[in-house]
């Protein structure tokens, strides 16, 4: 007699896959989160390591130059112009009718071009998870329709750590442009860093290539850079929105859009790396009201650009004491 499977047997055998795979699926997708949290901070350290030999080499000094260079676009698919072509429409941001834009500026924005020659990998610019804002369409893990020229989102330098120059067009020095020298609280020195093993020099971020750095003195062509170091600023940046918190967040509530691993990964700036906790990350940052002294200015917490000014004109460090919080240099 022939054997066969009943139908019975064969719906078992099924519901028995289903539940299996309902119960495996979480796991592998667990341990692919896990992987690429390990990538992305093997990436930092990349940063880290690549920024202290660029130091070592400009005695001592962190990278914080302004330029433009023809044919050296991070994106390199805008590294096909003639040798000898004026660079200029490609860091003016008219470059292939504004599509390339900033392609071979050589500034903060683009600070991943510092290092180089040092890391030799442009891949790594790109965050095994967060999609480049300047980019939608993937194509084996590399945008193919980034604009701008630059690899925007992922990881963010802390300019008020580095300095920098807003200097390239214009007649100089010495400079009479706006934001032409952003001088770095601590001097733009790796051994100016107070306690370099826990500064923060690079961390992801969903939003930026910089962290941003604070202006307290507004409009001139020389300033100081402080970092932003507003603890509302940074519960925006990783909490779910849509609360009652300070900037409309939901307090303790990590969004992983924003914080896909649930910590943070960072570059310090003694160049080692590591991943903290959101909450540890928070802990770290002082108030607005410790900061500044002054009750919540809500302008900080969408305070992603290389600038940035509130309503208090202060030196904020003398408002919490040296020494307070050391992942801020403060």
């Amino acid at each position: 007699m022939k054997k066969a499977f009943t139908l019975i047997e064969l719906l078992v055998v099924i519901a028995i896959i289903a539940i299996l795979a309902a119960i495996l699926f979480p796991v592998f997708a667990q341990a692919k989160l896990a992987a690429k949290k390990t990538v992305s901070i093997s990436n930092n350290k990349q940063f880290g390591l690549g920024i202290t030999m660029y130091s070592a080499d400009y005695d001592d000094m962190y990278p914080h130059t302004d330029g433009c260079s023809l044919n050296d676009s991070l994106e390199t698919k805008w590294n096909n112009q003639p040798a000898g072509s004026n660079p200029t429409p490609f860091c003016n941001g008219t470059g292939a009718g504004g599509l390339g834009g900033y392609a071979f500026r050589d500034n903060h924005y683009s600070w991943g071009k510092w290092i180089m020659p040092y890391i030799k990998n442009v891949q790594i610019f790109y965050h095994p998870v967060l999609p480049p804002i300047y980019g939608t369409v993937v194509s084996n893990g590399v945008p193919t329709n980034l604009d701008q020229g630059e690899i925007a989102s992922g990881y963010a330098l802390n300019i008020a750590i580095t300095g920098a120059q807003n200097t390239w067009g214009y007649a100089g020095p010495p400079y009479t442009n706006y934001g032409a020298v952003r001088q770095s609280f601590v001097g733009g020195t790796q051994t100016g860093v107070p306690s370099p093993a826990e500064a923060l020099l690079i961390t992801e971020q969903w939003f930026e290539v910089v962290t941003g750095g604070w202006e307290t003195f507004y409009g001139g062509s020389t300033t100081p850079y402080w970092p932003p170091a507003f603890k509302e600023h940074w519960e925006f940046m990783y909490e779910k929105s849509g609360g009652t918190g300070d900037c409309g967040v939901q307090p303790g509530v990590v969004d992983t859009t924003k914080a896909p691993f649930g910590v943070v990964p960072i570059t310090y700036c003694d160049g080692h790396a590591k991943a903290i906790p959101v909450g540890q990350f928070l802990a770290n940052t002082p108030t607005y009201q410790q900061y500044v002294g002054q009750s919540l200015d809500t302008h900080v917490c969408g305070f992603f650009a290389a600038y940035g000014f509130g309503s208090a004109q202060v030196t904020p460090a003398l408002n919490i004491g040296q020494g307070a919080f050391p992942m801020w240099g403060l």
